[in-house]
This record gives structure tokens, C-alpha cells and sequence, in this order.
């Protein structure tokens, strides 16, 4: 498979990636051998790149994965950390438990609007020291919103942007409000142009988009700037389709089967403001006993309205 420049990291990337977050316990919660199956066979099929987070507690699989693979993917994670002293403890253990000497990449975990970025500067601090040490190549910021994402452009020690963009504009925001795939496109040029390498996250929408498979993916890929785009699998058969679609060879007409797939709120995200329990059409999403939302799959049509409303994009369908 083709690579890709990541700006001017020095590191090559393959068209699309793979978002190990899919197969960990927040999701499919596949036992780690079958998961690291999975990751070993996208590597095999050329795809070069993996998404991971501490937050994700997925480094068990990559570890897995890695053992019976003859060349290195490139590997990103990321942490939610605020402090220089948390996110050195991040660093430490994304290698200790991947078993690696340095990791390709390494980002600041949704950076939200003002004042996150400031509060975050100790921990920031502490991935351009490690960067100076060889523990981490690259560093920057993963985010949803579209101020966010302005501003790295004029940050010299940004290397790298992680942004959410999707035809839909789902889960896009900027300020306290929601914001436009026309607003982060301009910002992911704006990044681009000034060097910095960019991979885009949540070309469907968290799987609501999945649907409209190629139309989702022609979108991201056309955009000026990305050089990756980052996907979660949770098959081998899923991992055939997206090589054929980077390599060009799927048939334009494919339509993936998204009959078995459910909607669902990640509680982590979920803010408990309720807009989707209003916009809900069977009222098949209530409020459990955390305050949260939580969908009835008994009641639920999947008819995907519940999406587009949510502020902080907690609603995904796998």
C-alpha cells in the first residue's frame, strides 16, 4: 500500500489507519488474542498505522499483535493527563506495555476550547521534553473542535493534529457550540500549509455514517491536508474493504451490512444533557441511574436521529 508524508514528521503513513479503540472494552470487547488477530492481519494487508490511547486500555493487544510481526507499524497514543508528573506516567507506560523504546506518536487526548489547552501546559510540557529525550518522534493534539484546531497551526512545537471531520459535520464543535466540516477542513489546510502532519478521526461519524460507506471516506480522503484516515475494525472482513478502498479496487457500489449494528452512548462522553433523549423518535434512550443516557434496544428503530444532536459526540453505533 501506498505511504503518505505525516507533514514534516519524517514519518510515512499508510491512507488509513487502524483505531484500536474498536476492539478494546469500551466496544467489541474481544478477548486479546482474538482483537490482536484482527491487528495482525490489517498489518499484514499493508496497513501501517495504529491509533491507541491510555484511556482506551488497549496497549494489550498491540503488544500482542506485535509479536508475531516482522516490521514495526507506526504507533500513536495519546492521554487525557493534565500534569507533567501524569503524563510522564502516561509515556512510561505506553512503553512498558507495548514493549517498545520510543513511540512514533504521542498527543495531548481531546483537547477541548479555552482554557484546556492552558490548563494542559504542564503535561504538554512534558511531551516536548520527551521528544527531546527520543522517547516519543512526534507530538500534537487530538480534537474535536474547530478553535482548537486553529490554533495549532501558529503552535511551532505541534507536529502532528488528530481531528474529527466527517461529511455529516457530526460531533464537530467550536466554542460551547457545535461547528461545521466547511470551519475544520479550512483549519485542517491551515495546519497543513504550516507543516504540521494531519490525521483525521470519525469519518463515520462513530459508525452512524457507516451506511454511506464510500461517500463517508471520499470525503475525508479529498480534503487538502490528511494524510490518514483512522478507522476501527472489528473483523478481518472489515480490514478487506478498507484495503480495497485505499488500493482503488472496491467495487463503487459497496454497501456494508449495517443490520446487526447498534446504537449506543459511551458513558465516558455521554454529559447527561439530554438532547438525544428529546430528539429520540420511540423514546428508546432514557436516563439511567447515573444521570446518563442509555439506549432501550429493545424499543430503538437505528434510525441514527439521536446522532447529530449530541454536543460531545457520545452516541456511536457498532
Amino acid at each position: 500500500m501506498k505511504k503518505n508524508k505525516l507533514g514534516n514528521t519524517g514519518i510515512e503513513v499508510t491512507p488509513v489507519g487502524f483505531g484500536v479503540l474498536t476492539v478494546g472494552n469500551t466496544q467489541l470487547n474481544l478477548p486479546v488474542e482474538e482483537g490482536a488477530e484482527v491487528l495482525r492481519y490489517a498489518l499484514e494487508k499493508g496497513i501501517n498505522f495504529l491509533d491507541t490511547a491510555q484511556y482506551y486500555e488497549t496497549y494489550p493487544y498491540i503488544r500482542e499483535a506485535l509479536k508475531s510481526i516482522d516490521h514495526r507499524p507506526v504507533i500513536c497514543s495519546k492521554s487525557l493527563d493534565l500534569t507533567y508528573s501524569q503524563m510522564e506516567f502516561a509515556i512510561n507506560e505506553a512503553l512498558e506495555e507495548m514493549e517498545l523504546e520510543y513511540i512514533d506518536i504521542f498527543l495531548l487526548h481531546e483537547v477541548r476550547q479555552d482554557p484546556d489547552w492552558d490548563d494542559r501546559a504542564g503535561a504538554w510540557r512534558c511531551l516536548v521534553e520527551a521528544k527531546e529525550k527520543g522517547l516519543v518522534k512526534a507530538i500534537g493534539v487530538s480534537t474535536h473542535h474547530v478553535d482548537v484546531a486553529e490554533k495549532m497551526a501558529s503552535i511551532p512545537e505541534v507536529d502532528v493534529l488528530f481531528p474529527l471531520i466527517n461529511f455529516k459535520s457530526l460531533g464537530i464543535r467550536k466554542g460551547g457550540g457545535s461547528g461545521t466540516k466547511e470551519e475544520m477542513a479550512a483549519a485542517i489546510k491551515a495546519n497543513a500549509d504550516a507543516g504540521k502532519g494531519v490525521f483525521a478521526m470519525k469519518a463515520f461519524g462513530g459508525g452512524n455514517l457507516t451506511g454511506s460507506y464510500l461517500e463517508a471516506l471520499d470525503y475525508v480522503r479529498d480534503l487538502p491536508g490528511v494524510a490518514s484516515i483512522m478507522i476501527g475494525f472489528g473483523s478481518k472482513e472489515e480490514v478487506d474493504r478498507i484495503v480495497e478502498y485505499a488500493e482503488g479496487t472496491i467495487d463503487r457500489n459497496y454497501t456494508p451490512d449495517v443490520s446487526k449494528k447498534r446504537i449506543r452512548i459511551d458513558q465516558g462522553d455521554c454529559e447527561g444533557c439530554g438532547a438525544c433523549i428529546e430528539r429520540c423518535p420511540n423514546k428508546a434512550i432514557f436516563r439511567n441511574e447515573n444521570g446518563l443516557a442509555q439506549v432501550d434496544h429493545s424499543i430503538c428503530l437505528t434510525c441514527g436521529y439521536c446522532a447529530p444532536v449530541c454536543p460531545v459526540r457520545a452516541i456511536i453505533m457498532f
